[in-house]
């Protein structure tokens, strides 16, 4: 069960014009917790410091795993899912306050980047030129910040987006293309055609990088390796760790030891 996320404070408005970069931190309770759909002028990024966060934009998914953080350019509309108990941070860029990417991406989060964000979070303001020097420091570093593949394209193609809200909300169903074709009235070859097309990738290919999203977020979150694998549809935790390893060149333990320890360069 999800709940609504709250900021920590009522008259926060994220469009402030006086600053260039705004931050907030959002403690999760013990529930999952949501952010609905909606748009802002400002840019945002969404920088996890512990548990994971999924967003959503029109083109996919991306995921927020612990020490990085997912880049949402000005205007996209988007919305927020977090994990049970995670630590978050919500940064608001003005337009044109740093040379960042005008697309979604997910970008590692360096220790000295992160500090400045959490400096940042608590709203005191007590000494202006001392912010200004942080937020300064911020705008020039988080461009620096080196991009992570931790995204799952969607179309707005009424027979994939019925798809991948089907395996989103049930990721264990290991149907076979040929069935996910019958249950939308197309032969296997267009199905197929059609996922490279729209997404760019093969139809197991892009099943298996919802996987991994969903892979990261409940590990991050706490959840054990055979706990995930299981919940995957994976008939043993050594073809789950396999698939992981090949994707992304550490097994799991691994890469989310080298992201807790560095922050986010895996």
């Amino acid at each position: 069960m999800k709940q609504p996320l709250s900021y920590p404070w009522l008259d926060f408005d994220v469009d402030d014009p006086s600053a260039p970069a705004i931050a907030v931190r959002v403690d999760v309770p013990k529930t999952r917790a949501e952010v609905p759909a909606h748009r802002h002028r400002k840019g945002q990024l969404v920088f996890a410091l512990g548990g994971g966060v999924t967003c959503r934009v029109p083109s996919g998914l991306w995921m927020v795993p612990p020490h990085c953080g997912v880049w949402i350019p000005s205007g996209m509309e988007h919305s927020n899912v977090a994990t049970a108990n995670a630590r978050i941070f919500f940064v608001y860029i003005e337009p044109g306050a740093a040379d960042l990417p005008e697309r979604c991406c997910t970008l590692s989060i360096s220790p000295l980047l992160r500090e400045l964000i959490i400096e940042l979070s608590d709203g005191a303001q007590a000494d202006r030129a001392r912010d200004e020097l942080l937020i300064r420091t911020l705008l020039t570093e988080l461009p620096r910040m080196p991009v992570q593949q931790l995204h799952l394209p969607i179309s707005s193609e009424p027979r994939l987006k019925r798809i991948a809200e089907a395996l989103a909300q049930d990721p264990a169903d290991r149907s076979t293309l040929a069935e996910w074709a019958n249950r939308v009235a197309l032969s296997e070859s267009s199905l197929a055609r059609l996922v490279v097309k729209e997404t760019g990738l093969s139809f197991g290919r892009w099943r298996q990088q919802l996987h991994l999203i969903v892979a990261i977020r409940e590990l991050a979150s706490g959840a054990s390796v055979q706990q995930v694998s299981g919940d995957l549809g994976y008939g043993s935790v050594t073809a789950f760790i396999t698939m992981f390893k090949k994707a992304l060149g550490k097994p799991p333990a691994k890469y989310l030891s080298i992201v807790l320890q560095h922050g986010g360069a895996a």
